[in-house]
């Protein structure tokens, strides 16, 4: 088992370097900064999260469409959503997620924003400071929402928005979602820090492939597929190096696997990498 204080003194070396607002780009999270309004960066925290999966190149590109059809307001788009504009997300795509799914959301958070004002409002409903982690009020997220759905169509949730709304009870490791509460949490010069009522010392490690890699490498986990349980485990691990805020890292770590283009592979030029020492491939 790593030493948790060896470690520590690492992370924040790359904390420093890499946890800076100059080097968001090109992470989703620069849609969230395009607004100035709490409201806006909240929806745009959400929908660029969601389709925070594929190539980056393609996700800047389909996120950047998305935002120039509902304009400079995405709260406003969402508030007074309706046919017209379901017609302008009409031939909308992003891999698999059509403009229709997107309409399902947003017709979703029309009603939300009409019954509670803001998702942090309706998130924090199943929000209990003294749960373990945010994973129920995270399950009871999802689930109002595809019963919201329900109680208005007469068929179930497509596939695809059960995929934006994915749900931690199937054993999803809920990357996207959990990557978005990060940014509405935390806050420092990288996270948006816009909801104060939900505690960081409870959120879970959003894992996508750089991170899942880096991980392992460093022996926070040792399977091949991530899971719901293996993202916590792996942020248990993180808590015992930074126990009131163990997602601080996220950032400044996928940094590493984004910038600085680690594979997962020994290869020259690893010895240069802080985390050598630690690193199971050595």
């Amino acid at each position: 088992m790593k030493q948790p204080d060896s470690i520590k003194t690492v992370l924040e070396k790359l904390y420093h370097r890499y946890n800076r607002y100059e080097l968001i780009k090109p992470d989703p999270l620069q849609f969230v900064y395009h607004y100035s309004k709490p409201r806006d960066m909240e929806i745009a925290g959400l929908l660029a999260a969601e389709l925070a999966y594929g190539r980056v190149q393609q996700i800047q590109k389909s996120l950047t469409g998305l935002f120039g059809r509902m304009g400079a307001s995405p709260f406003e788009f969402v508030l007074n959503f309706d046919k017209q504009k379901r017609r302008k997300l009409e031939n909308f795509k992003h891999r698999f997620t059509s403009g229709g799914d997107i309409s399902d959301l947003l017709e979703l958070l029309k009603r939300v924003l009409n019954q509670y004002g803001g998702i942090e409002e309706f998130f924090v409903r199943g929000y209990k400071p003294g749960d373990k982690n945010i994973i129920p009020a995270l399950s009871e997220f999802c689930d109002s929402l595809l019963e919201m759905y329900a109680k208005t169509h007469t068929s179930s949730a497509s596939t695809q928005l059960g995929y934006l709304l994915t749900r931690p009870a199937a054993g999803s490791a809920c990357k996207r979602l959990n990557l978005f509460l990060r940014w509405m949490v935390r806050d420092d010069d990288v996270d948006a820090g816009l909801w104060k009522r939900v505690d960081k010392a409870k959120l879970i490690v959003p894992i996508d492939v750089h991170m899942g890699r880096l991980c392992r490498i460093l022996g926070f986990h040792n399977r091949k597929v991530v899971s719901l349980s293996t993202a916590v485990k792996i942020t248990e691990r993180f808590a015992q190096i930074e126990p009131t805020d163990p997602v601080k890292y996220d950032f400044s770590l996928s940094r590493i696997g984004i910038l600085d283009n680690c594979t997962g592979r020994l290869r020259s030029g690893c010895e240069l990498c802080e985390l050598f020492k630690f690193c199971s491939r050595r």
